[in-house]
């Protein structure tokens, strides 16, 4: 019982940032579950910094601080979010329809969710417009200093996904087709898009849902059962994404 008295006083703390997918889908499966949190806003490109000073191990978000344990990513924290408030359950009793819904997530983390992360990256990295335009929506003063301040924070977290590679992102663009495809195929088997949500709907629908906002990837989703899962998990999504990917890239890659 102490863990669950202690959630509802709202002991729990996200760290995330608005724009982040990752974050957003910590936080609607804190929602899901009805727990009370408190969200603490992480400046972008601050994150490795601001995350290891509240004393976690990674410089990552989503952080989940909850009921004195701590958690960094989202599937971390769909699993202690069930241990601590097994109600609604993010995964099924079922065994094998369990192992199924935990592939799932695992493949929306490691493969899916990295790439719309990676595309803005590497605009950052090679678009003084892009870096412009992202600087005046995350509501930077004077974009145009900070949007060449920002250079170096940026070339750090390139580094990390490998976003300062073209040939990356022009393999991403390329495998995006297979990789919805994927997604609709988890839908048809059930094994995401059920009445009850899980894990793995809240790990790829956010990333759809961003896709769906971007003007880049809008029209691979737009139509498919992929759009209606991304609506239903993220329905509110605030941040429209302009097209950041030049044509040498998209022709290049189709």
């Amino acid at each position: 019982m102490r863990c669950n008295l202690e959630v509802a006083r709202g002991t729990a703390r996200l760290y995330g940032m608005s724009i982040s997918h990752p974050a957003n889908a910590a936080r609607l499966m804190l929602e899901y579950k009805g727990i009370p949190y408190e969200l603490v806003r992480v400046s972008p490109g601050a994150q490795a910094v601001r995350v290891r000073l509240a004393r976690f191990r990674g410089g990552t978000v989503p952080a989940l601080a909850i009921d004195g344990r701590r958690a960094l990513g989202t599937r971390a924290i769909s699993r202690l979010l069930d241990e601590l408030q097994p109600e609604p359950p993010l995964f099924p009793p079922d065994p094998d329809r369990r192992r199924a819904v935990e592939e799932a997530e695992a493949w929306g983390e490691q493969v899916l969710q990295p790439i719309p992360r990676r595309a803005l990256r590497w605009a950052l990295s090679h678009d003084q417009a892009a870096r412009m335009t992202f600087s005046r929506a995350v509501g930077n003063p004077m974009p145009a200093v900070t949007s060449r301040a920002m250079l170096p924070v940026i070339a750090f977290y390139a580094r990390r996904e490998n976003a300062w590679s073209t040939d990356q992102i022009r393999g991403d663009w390329a495998a995006l087709p297979g990789h919805v495809d994927h997604v609709d195929n988890l839908l048809a088997q059930g094994v995401l898009g059920k009445e009850q949500p899980n894990a793995a709907d809240f790990q790829i629908g956010t990333t759809l849902r961003l896709m769906l906002a971007s003007e880049d990837f809008a029209p691979l989703i737009a139509g498919r059962p992929a759009e209606r899962l991304a609506l239903r998990i993220w329905p509110e999504y605030r941040f429209p994404v302009p097209r950041l990917l030049p044509a040498t890239i998209r022709e290049a890659a189709a």
